[in-house]
């Protein structure tokens, strides 16, 4: 799931469907909240093909035995068959349970904010990143650069945890 962020350096983009300018970060993260990749490009390229070229230049750094990758909706249909056929993972999109049943009378409207089990891990994960006063924003002039300083801040935060 990607990030929005601004200002940064020549290799930026405009994202009409979200209506911003600037770069996407894609990050995949285990079940235990560790980082395990990240990717940084223009916000121009859709979020499916950002994944695809984020997964495909992984290479020889793919995390082992990686099996099920949960996802959301943007992830569904062609990225989830070229990811089984690429790596042999298997994409599961997490969407909201029960989510229209209240449009046929089935059920009440739902209030308020609902937790999606799984999918909240990457938004903790984004937000922990954004403490990070350099991630805060993009002021990074090289795509690299960013990923480079997600790592770092990742890094952080994991010693962090160690350490207590």
């Amino acid at each position: 799931m990607p990030a929005h962020t601004g200002v940064g350096g020549p290799e930026r983009g405009y994202d009409a469907a979200k209506r911003t300018f600037g770069r996407k970060r894609h990050i995949l993260v285990n079940a235990a909240d560790l980082m395990l990749l990240a990717h940084v490009h223009a916000a121009d390229l859709h979020d499916r093909l950002g994944a695809q070229h984020f997964i495909g230049r992984a290479g020889e750094s793919e995390p082992p035995r990686l099996e099920l990758v949960w996802a959301d909706g943007a992830y569904a249909g062609t990225f989830a068959r070229w990811l089984e056929a690429e790596r042999g993972w298997r994409v599961e999109v997490l969407k909201h349970r029960d989510r229209h049943l209240w449009r046929y009378g089935l059920e009440d409207k739902p209030k308020g904010f609902q937790v999606i089990p799984r999918r909240w891990v990457v938004k903790r994960t984004f937000a922990w990143l954004s403490r990070s006063r350099r991630l805060a924003r993009d002021y990074e002039r090289l795509p690299e650069t960013g990923k480079t300083m997600i790592y770092v801040a990742m890094s952080r935060t994991m010693i962090r945890r160690i350490a207590t």
